[in-house]
This record gives C-alpha cells, sequence and structure tokens, in this order.
C-alpha cells in the first residue's frame, strides 16, 4: 500500500479554471474520499483551509483558502450517486456547511464502520497500522493550515488524510456485510448528512461552558461573563482562538476570587507577568462592570418528570446490556437522542414507537418490541 502513495497523481488546485476541470472528472467518479483541514488553532474565526479529495488515481489538495468560488463542488458532495468517504465525518461537514453552505448524500464514514464493527481503536492512524501497517505521522496535526505556502511535508500528511480511504472503506464495508451489520451502519452514514448544524458558532452563554463556571454564584458568575466577553473582544482583535489570549482557567478564578486590581492579579490568578501587564487594566475594568451587572443563574436544563427519567434509564439499561451482547458502544445499538427522544414520547405500541424512529427503521425493525417491553 506504501508504493500506492508512488503511483498516485498529487494535483495542487488554486485556480477557479483548474476547479472546474477537475470537478468535472470528480463527478464522474463513483467513490471519493474527503477530508477537509481548518485553522482553529490559530484564527479567531475558524474556516476551511483546506479540501483533500482522492480518486483511485489522484490525491486532489484544493486551496480553499485562495479560491474564490467552491460552488462546483456542490454537486459532488449533494449527489446520490457518488460515494463520499470521510473519516469522523461530522466536524468536516459541520466546517463544509458552515463556509460554504453544501449538503450531502451518501456518505460513508471509516470511524462509524470501526465502531459499528466494535473496534476499540477506531482513530484513523490505528485503522491505517491495522489494515496496512502503515504508522502516520502526526507532526503536522495541530499545524496552521492558514498559512501559504504549505510547506512540503503538510501536503503530504494531508494527502494521506484521503489517500486510504476508498480501500479502507471497501475492506469496512466487506466487513460490515459479513457480519450482518451493513445497513446498521448506512442507517447513521445516513443520519450524518440531516440537520447539519453549526456547533462552531459562539453565543453570549458559551461562558457556562468553561470548567467551573457552574461552581461559582451569580454575582461571580456576572463577573466571569464579563470577563469572557472581555477576551472575546481581545481575541478578535488580535484573529487569534481565545484560549491562546488567555486561559479559560484564568478567567474562572479572576471570577472566583474578585481580582480587582493589579497586585491580586498578579499574585493569584496563574497569569504570568506579561500577561497582567498586557491585559491587566482591561480585566480589571471588566470585573468592575461584572459586579455592576445582573447577577446570572445558572441555565436550568429542564430536569424531566420522575416518569421520564424512570423510562431513560430502563432503555440505557437495556442499551448498555445489549451494546454488551453485540461487542459495541451503547450507542450504536441506540443513538442518544433518539433514546430521549421514545422516553419522552412514551409510545404505547409499535405504529407510535414508529413515528419516533422514523430516522432509524433499521433500529425500529430490529430492536422495536425490545424497546417498547423496557418502557
Amino acid at each position: 500500500m506504501l508504493d500506492s502513495l508512488k503511483h498516485t497523481e498529487l494535483v495542487w488546485v488554486d485556480q477557479p479554471q483548474k476547479l472546474n476541470d477537475i470537478s468535472k472528472e470528480l463527478a464522474a467518479e463513483e467513490i471519493l474520499a474527503v477530508d477537509t483541514e481548518s485553522n482553529s488553532l490559530y484564527a479567531y474565526q475558524e474556516q476551511v483551509c483546506l479540501i483533500q479529495i482522492s480518486t483511485q488515481k489522484k490525491d486532489i489538495l484544493i486551496d480553499a483558502l485562495v479560491l474564490p468560488d467552491l460552488s462546483p463542488l456542490g454537486p459532488i458532495f449533494a449527489s446520490e450517486k457518488i460515494m463520499k468517504v470521510f473519516h469522523a465525518a461530522e466536524y468536516d461537514l459541520i466546517c463544509l456547511h458552515r463556509d460554504y453552505e453544501f449538503e450531502f448524500n451518501f456518505l460513508f464514514d471509516t470511524m462509524i464502520a470501526a465502531r459499528t464493527l466494535g473496534y476499540q481503536k477506531i482513530g484513523l492512524g490505528s485503522l491505517l497500522e491495522r489494515y496496512f501497517n502503515i504508522h502516520a505521522e502526526k507532526k503536522f496535526q495541530r499545524a496552521n493550515w492558514g498559512q501559504r505556502p504549505l510547506k512540503p511535508g503538510m501536503l503530504e500528511y494531508a494527502r494521506l488524510d484521503s489517500h486510504y480511504l476508498i480501500h479502507l472503506a471497501e475492506i469496512l464495508q466487506k466487513e460490515l456485510r459479513e457480519c450482518g451489520r451493513w445497513a446498521l451502519a448506512r442507517e447513521d452514514f445516513s443520519r450524518l448528512t440531516q440537520n447539519i448544524e453549526d456547533t462552531t458558532e459562539s453565543s453570549e452563554d458559551d461562558f457556562w461552558k468553561l470548567r467551573g463556571a457552574r461552581d461559582l454564584n451569580p454575582r461571580q458568575a456576572a463577573v466571569l461573563k464579563s470577563l469572557y466577553e472581555y477576551r472575546e473582544s481581545q481575541a478578535e482583535k488580535q484573529d487569534r482562538p481565545p484560549f491562546k489570549v488567555l486561559s479559560h482557567q484564568a478567567l474562572v478564578r479572576i471570577a472566583e476570587e474578585h481580582l480587582d486590581n493589579l497586585d491580586s492579579l498578579a499574585g493569584k490568578s496563574s497569569l504570568n507577568p506579561r500577561l497582567v501587564q498586557r491585559y491587566g487594566r482591561g480585566l480589571i475594568q471588566a470585573v468592575q462592570e461584572g459586579e455592576k451587572s445582573p447577577p446570572e443563574f445558572r441555565p436550568r436544563n429542564g430536569r424531566p418528570e420522575e416518569a421520564v427519567l424512570n423510562r431513560i434509564n430502563a432503555l440505557r439499561e437495556w442499551r448498555k446490556q445489549t451494546g454488551q451482547e453485540m461487542g459495541v458502544p451503547s450507542d450504536v445499538v441506540l443513538p442518544k437522542d433518539v433514546l430521549h427522544r421514545i422516553a419522552r414520547g412514551n409510545p404505547q405500541d409499535k405504529n407510535q414507537l414508529a413515528k419516533y424512529m422514523q430516522d432509524v427503521p433499521y433500529r425500529y425493525k430490529c430492536f422495536g418490541d425490545e424497546i417498547l417491553s423496557n418502557l
């Protein structure tokens, strides 16, 4: 398999006409492998920087930063006749939909396939080692894909992420068919393409996601919110990820200890002197503004009533047991969102249950009776 790289053409695409020509070639393929690289570790608002698409004969690297219009790829991603192979597709789909409004059909996800087969190690590197005895280079996992020109080593790393996926998908599909789980995997491949939500978008309540935020009292939480907003403004000005401006831990500590002067910041905030000098006055002002703001109360998750909780727990126990018998993670048996949907709906017969399992018809067929008996 290592020799296959020598016989595969590497194509760099950074001109509109070349993209049009390549897109016409891709439209004639039956199967493609796809991956993306983004700059989430190096920019305030991340974006797709590179799209890798492999065929049986070519590894194509598309410069998403330079090309003004990637719409020629839209029909390919939306095609129901061209299988697109990803590994851990969810994040790639979110980014491609967010940045270009692409829609997707007919996917194969090698990570989902490996989970459905019950494998413990499901990372791409582990699968490449398992099947092809290839030890993937991890040097560029955290590289800045927004830089140009890309280093030769980064180009090789990028092509490897898609180069072997077609052959890997063929192997995994064969195994899924042999063990009778092909339909189960296909169900999850299909679910990937439905209702893609941008989980990378920030909101004013994101400060609650910081570790330790929910342990603060309402007054401290208001201060934390103000500190969080200050950090966001600084990160946006510098075009850097917020955590690279000031750490989550430092913000929570400042809010918790009410550090409102330079001496206390220097002594108790865990910030080094350089950061105190650069951001100290802004942080103090944020603390003071937070003190004047209305208190922030922890968001309520809307705890389900007792009967719903009992059904959730019963289904979880059944799912866990069934997963152990199948040798797969419990959510392969029944995804969490479907489990909660069923528990809240409390269907009384198969016809009612079908309404809550419309997007998982195979699971309905296999497990419907067991699910009803455990409600």
